[in-house]
């Protein structure tokens, strides 16, 4: 009976133990900041995750789910994933049906990790205009970023949300963002004349996704791509014909595919067009620490760089 007794206080003790771990999980708030000192922040991607670390710098703990290199339309969320997102205080995500379309990676995520939209998960591109698909006029596309007039308002969105978390650093991070948005808006100021001395005719950026709608209108140049997005199918025949139609009806002197995207495709085109390809340019993810484009402005810096040498040499 004693045996029985003890067997029994043991197992209630371990109940108890489950319940209040899940429950300390479930009810993550900013009052965890307080106890370590520091806003803890997770992002989606590495590009959110260095406009992050711009704002809060050393003040905050951060955590990007998505590696570098990695594709972030299609993920497979891992158990440090999980547990990171569990514990944050802020969860950033870029929106614009990048997370949350194909498999729904994020969505999950979300729930498995018992946030919210709206009280822990904040979308960067609030405030962006949105672009659309052409193959879904009802989809967003989401490379809102390769605008830096865009990625100003995802890092003032950012701000206003780490702000409001985080009150007493909220002077700090204001600060810190107007220094990075200075920095930001220079660049984007120079981009937008420095293509138009380029003849129009010459103006086809050709890369294998079509990531770069924002970009092109920003900065003068029109948009030629195998496929539209990466999750849909890749390098099909009629893709290649399109592409291969709008390059044929201009003088663009070379081609570029993205560091995260298999060169096969435009490695085709290369062979039809006798094009060949100028560089590599930044979409989905930043260049690994210590490379060129291992910053959301280094990479835009690059990629503008790259794009007007490729067009006019």
């Amino acid at each position: 009976m004693k045996k029985i007794i003890t067997t029994l206080i043991a197992v209630i003790a371990m109940v108890s133990g489950v319940y209040f771990f899940l429950n300390t999980r479930q009810s993550t708030t900013p009052v965890e900041a307080e106890i370590d000192g520091k806003l803890h922040v997770v992002t989606t991607n590495s590009i959110l995750e260095d406009m992050v670390r711009n704002v809060g710098k050393d003040r905050i703990q951060l955590y990007s789910i998505v590696k570098r290199g990695t594709d972030p339309h299609e993920y497979e969320p891992q158990p440090t994933d999980v547990s990171e997102a569990s514990d944050a205080d802020i969860i950033f995500h870029n929106g614009l049906n990048l997370e949350t379309g194909g498999n729904g990676w994020f969505t999950k995520l979300v729930e498995t990790s018992h946030k919210k939209f709206g009280r822990e998960v904040f979308s960067a591109s609030e405030n962006v205009e949105a672009k659309h698909l052409t193959t879904n006029v009802n989809e967003d596309d989401p490379h809102a970023w390769l605008d830096l007039a865009n990625g100003i308002k995802y890092v003032e969105e950012i701000t206003k949300v780490m702000k409001q978390k985080d009150k007493k650093n909220a002077d700090f991070y204001q600060a810190n963002a107007d220094e990075y948005i200075a920095k930001l808006n220079k660049l984007h100021r120079n981009a937008q004349s420095k293509f138009l001395d380029i003849p129009e005719n010459q103006r086809l950026l050709v890369t294998s996704e079509g990531a770069f709608k924002y970009f092109s209108e920003a900065y003068h140049v029109k948009p030629a791509y195998i496929w539209e997005i990466n999750t849909e199918a890749q390098g099909t025949p009629e893709q290649m014909k399109a592409v291969l139609a709008k390059i044929n009806k201009t003088k663009v002197k070379h081609l570029f595919v993205e560091s995260s995207v298999s060169p096969k495709s435009m490695d085709k085109v290369t062979k039809e067009t006798g094009l060949e390809i100028y560089s590599k340019v930044f979409t989905d993810s930043l260049a690994q620490e210590g490379q060129v484009g291992d910053t959301y402005y280094s990479m835009m810096k690059w990629n503008i760089d790259q794009i007007y040498d490729g067009l006019t040499k």
